[in-house]
């Protein structure tokens, strides 16, 4: 059964006993909120797996009140509190929210098992998309913001399956055009600040499969593919007939990918 709620500030929809084995905390990535996983929680692989699920939205998004820290490190702290709060021994986090996730167990102390969809572990790595649109909002304020988000529609045509498609991208419009300028200025700063996350990543020690769609535009170097494939604890997936999101294109198989990892916790 799936139930809808907010804690401290954080919507919360979810499925599962609150009984499971595990339970994991779903980050949607920029522009996305918490409805962006409702394919995930409907996979019935989850269930029979005894695995609760809790998808939130990561505060800014899909109209939510934005945070007085927009940096990557505050972001992980927030979504590590909630997660030791509402009991999550895992995270599945998409886009940004994979990032935020790789941050959590980088510096807010998260050690749990993590699968991250599509994050960008460096600035050449990430969509043109972000990146051409902070350098015209440095110039243009939020207008270049405002013009994609009325153009998502057309964007997103191939990327988001039909019949789900107008929802999804209807909570993508909520988003204020002059706050995703800000975040993802400073998502980008972050970016540059560390260079590469692969070190980041390994550095933490923690259990992760990085998958990303076979189209993906999210894009990942070959030095940091050596680095992650050398990583003892980090297996590399790619998923087939899918492009950025594969929560929503391959969600089967992203609730295989989560119940194998799970499986395999040290």
């Amino acid at each position: 059964m799936r139930t809808e709620s907010e804690y401290k500030g954080w919507p919360i929809r979810q499925s599962g006993s609150s009984a499971a084995k595990h339970t994991v905390l779903l980050l949607p990535g920029g522009l996305c909120t918490a409805v962006f996983f409702d394919d995930l929680l409907e996979q019935p692989s989850l269930e029979a797996a005894s695995v609760r699920l809790i998808a939130t939205t990561l505060p800014g998004f899909g109209g939510t009140p934005p945070p007085g820290d927009l940096s990557m490190e505050s972001y992980a702290r927030q979504a590590t509190a909630l997660a030791g709060e509402l009991g999550c021994d895992a995270v599945v986090g998409h886009s940004l929210g994979a990032n935020v996730a790789i941050e959590m167990a980088a510096g807010a102390g998260f050690s749990g098992p993590m699968l991250l969809l599509s994050p960008s572990f460096s600035r050449r790595d990430e969509s043109r998309v972000p990146r051409a649109l902070d350098w015209a909002g440095g110039v243009l304020g939020e207008l270049p913001f405002t013009a994609v988000l009325s153009l998502l529609g057309v964007a997103m045509r191939r990327s988001l399956p039909p019949d789900r498609r107008g929802l999804l991208v209807a909570e993508m419009r909520k988003t204020d055009p002059r706050f995703a300028r800000d975040q993802t200025r400073s998502y980008l700063a972050y970016l540059d600040h560390h260079g590469s996350l692969v070190a980041r990543l390994c550095d933490a020690n923690v259990q992760a499969t990085v998958a990303f769609g076979e189209r993906d535009d999210v894009r990942l170097a070959a030095g940091e593919r050596r680095g992650l494939e050398r990583c003892p604890w980090v297996r590399l997936v790619t998923v087939e007939g899918a492009g950025h999101f594969t929560l929503n294109q391959r969600p089967a198989r992203v609730a295989d990918l989560l119940v194998e990892l799970l499986s395999r916790r040290r």
